[in-house]
């Protein structure tokens, strides 16, 4: 009797996980579109960036010629840390866009192996 009952309890198990498991996916499947939403609207405001930030190099570098040239050291010495902001800026913008879009590339490759598993799986039921 009591291999009977295990052996029904193993049987309820294994034909209960499929559903549980594909469950659990359909979470992930809205949990990559959101990623790939975010990732999408921190690259535009990444590429934003990017473009605004060499106009202040350009407007950084007369600024430090003509501190020069008119004797405020203090001025050129503020103007030339604030040009290393911008750059270190540009820089930490770009490395950020690098980012993501891998991230972007990631979840669009999850989502389109997502549609390519739910479409095996009805395939194979329809058999």
């Amino acid at each position: 009797m009591r291999r009977v009952l295990t052996l029904f309890a193993l049987l309820a198990i294994a034909l209960s996980a499929p559903a549980a498991l594909s469950a659990q996916d359909s979470g992930d499947v809205h949990q990559d579109k959101k990623d790939v939403r975010h990732d999408r609207r921190e690259l535009h405001s990444d590429r934003k960036d990017i473009r605004h930030d060499p106009k202040d190099i350009h407007q950084d570098r007369p600024d430090i010629r003509q501190d020069v040239k008119h004797g405020d050291v203090k001025d050129a010495r503020q103007d030339r840390q604030d040009l290393r902001h911008d750059r270190r800026d540009i820089r930490q913008d770009r490395r950020d866009r690098r980012h993501d879009v891998r991230d972007v590339r990631k979840d669009r490759r999850d989502l389109r192996q997502h549609r390519k598993d739910v479409h095996q799986e009805k395939k194979d039921s329809s058999k």
